[in-house]
């Protein structure tokens, strides 16, 4: 995928809760061998392997595809690239307070096993834990 399809997604998808990548900030991280992506110009999975962990650096959904099962589907496509690259497990980070993609991602078999306290700045309201996730990719 282009990095200025996966900008422009990216955009959408976080127009409301936080800052979006640059087309430019994904060229950068496109251009290393650890780096790959998922999806399409509707939903897609930013992610990176190195010796046996993958990490899903970032998930969007253009708010007009949401509910149609495409973030699922990228995740499954993620395990997939991550496994054939030699991943046995991944992680993730996610807001607290991001009650749709915990769910997502626990229903993908994500589990919590660390958290950083106050990690994201809202600009209204106190900072949010960041929880990280992770799974055993079978």
């Amino acid at each position: 995928m282009r990095p200025e399809t996966l900008a422009t997604c990216h955009a959408r998808a976080f127009r409301n809760s936080g800052r979006a990548w640059s087309a430019k900030e994904f060229a950068t991280l496109l251009g290393s061998a650890f780096v790959f992506a998922v999806g399409d110009a509707r939903a897609f999975v930013l992610g990176r392997v190195i010796a046996d962990e993958a990490e899903v650096l970032t998930l969007a959904t253009d708010p007009d595809y949401r509910r149609e099962g495409l973030a699922r589907a990228c995740l499954t496509a993620f395990d997939a690239s991550a496994r054939a690259r030699g991943a046995t497990t991944a992680f993730l980070e996610v807001a607290e307070d991001n009650a749709p993609a915990l769910a997502l991602y626990r229903a993908a078999g994500y589990r919590e096993t660390a958290r950083r306290v106050g990690y994201y700045a809202r600009s209204q309201g106190p900072k949010v834990d960041a929880l990280i996730l992770s799974k055993t990719l079978d």
